[in-house]
């Protein structure tokens, strides 16, 4: 580094004092130049410090501060996290928020504190902790909008760099702020929750006709052991009992099944017209039993889907089979197959529908109909044979064919099922 004009002049100042001095000890000079010397001497030096001094205060911040412009780009890196990422100072104040921070807090600004949007108490507190001066934390809160999210702040420390004292020390500052690394779970707890739900349901379903079988033997064991009468009864029963479980355990292995291969999409081309005729015939006995007309109506023309025949059978005869358990005796079941307009322009869509005019569902139960193991009216549906699988194993087989589920209800008007599959073109047809 040069050396300032006024760093010269006090130079040249204490050039000029030796001068005088060494003039007085020689004696080739008046009386004068040596308190002149001194004076001159005393003067620049306490100028030199001072400009020494007043240099170095102007050095040390920018030897703290660190390079604005390096190798990497501070805010090129935040926007390249998917997730979101938040700086904050001592006060709590937003330094920098990257893009996914932005899509999660819209209201979230730079140089506005945390605290205004981010509220939740065990993220305040995790924050507090660590500009203490304590280790990293993780802080776990819901962020209530239009969806309810469940997330995850990691919370650390943020420190200034390692700087030297004036005794030459090495100093670690105490945090300058922190950084939140956030993550949302909300996916991974519905999930949990769904297992865990999942797991009490299905215990709870196996163990109900497993007790009653149990009750039934340990009878016929004891008080009815030479009762005919009651033994054929309670052999039905259990005969029942044991063909719910049956059913209940095939449902949850085809559910199994079907979720194993919902990411691989199938390649065989299915008429539609053919399948749902098929399994109205198979489906024509219980219908009869149960005083149930079953009413076709599709169009002449063969309307051809990519799927998976066998889990296809299974859709139709799931929708139509609840048609007949729920639908009123003596009242009909309409199943409607026909080609319609996808929501896409010039996109080609099967449907196939199922209507019922039974009692219907009240509204509060359509969203979890899908879900396993639910039911809007627990006793009917296993009086009536139901294991509670059966539009959840609808609902992954129409994923799978890349399809929608539609369903409408209103209590006294029946239910309709609507399934819609994307078309395929004839195989037979000439190229």
């Amino acid at each position: 580094m040069g050396l300032s004009a006024r760093s010269i002049a006090i130079r040249s100042a204490l050039v000029v004092s030796v001068v005088f001095i060494a003039l007085w000890f020689v004696g080739g000079s008046t009386l004068w130049s040596l308190p002149a010397g001194v004076f001159i001497s005393v003067f620049a030096a306490a100028a030199l410090f001072r400009d020494r001094r007043n240099l170095r205060s102007r050095l040390q911040p920018e030897r703290l501060k660190p390079a604005a412009s390096g190798p990497y780009d501070t805010a090129g890196l935040l926007a390249a996290l998917p997730d979101p990422v938040v700086l904050i100072d001592r006060r709590g104040i937003v330094l920098n928020i990257n893009p996914a921070a932005r899509a999660l807090f819209p209201l979230l600004v730079e140089a506005r504190p945390l605290a205004f949007i981010v509220r939740a108490p065990a993220v305040l507190e995790g924050i507090e902790t660590v500009l203490r001066g304590g280790q990293a934390v993780n802080a776990e809160f819901r962020e209530h909008g239009a969806v309810e999210r469940t997330l995850e702040a990691h919370i650390a420390p943020v420190h200034a760099p390692v700087h030297a004292t004036t005794t030459g020390a090495s100093v670690q500052n105490q945090p300058q702020g922190a950084v939140l690394l956030i993550r949302d779970l909300t996916s991974a707890r519905r999930l949990e929750h769904m297992r865990v739900d999942f797991v009490a349901n299905a215990s709870h379903e196996l163990r109900t006709p497993l007790a009653s079988v149990i009750g039934f033997i340990e009878t016929l064991q004891g008080p009815a052991r030479n009762d005919e009468n009651a033994r054929e009864r309670f052999l039905g029963i259990m005969r029942d009992q044991a063909q719910r479980m049956s059913r209940l355990i095939d449902d949850l292995l085809s559910l199994s099944r079907i979720e194993m291969n919902l990411h691989v999409p199938p390649n065989r081309v299915v008429e539609v017209g053919l399948l749902v005729r098929h399994m109205i015939e198979t489906l024509a006995p219980l219908a009869q039993e149960r005083g149930v007309t079953l009413a076709l109506e599709q169009t002449p023309a063969p309307l051809f889907v990519t799927g998976d025949r066998d889990e296809l059978l299974r859709v139709v005869e799931n929708l139509v089979e609840n048609g007949i358990k729920y639908g009123q005796q003596g009242r009909r079941v309409d199943v409607t197959v026909q080609a319609v307009n996808g929501p896409r322009r010039g996109e080609q869509e099967v449907m196939v529908e199922v209507r019922d005019y039974g009692p219907g569902v009240a509204p509060e139960h359509l969203p979890r109909l899908t879900e396993r193991f639910y039911r809007a009216d627990v006793a009917e549906s296993r009086e009536k044979g139901g294991t509670g699988l059966g539009l959840a194993i609808v609902k992954h087989i129409v994923n799978r064919h890349r399809g929608r589920l539609d369903i409408a209800s209103r209590p006294g008007e029946g239910a309709t099922f609507t399934v819609y599959l994307p078309a395929a073109a004839d195989p037979g047809a000439a190229d």
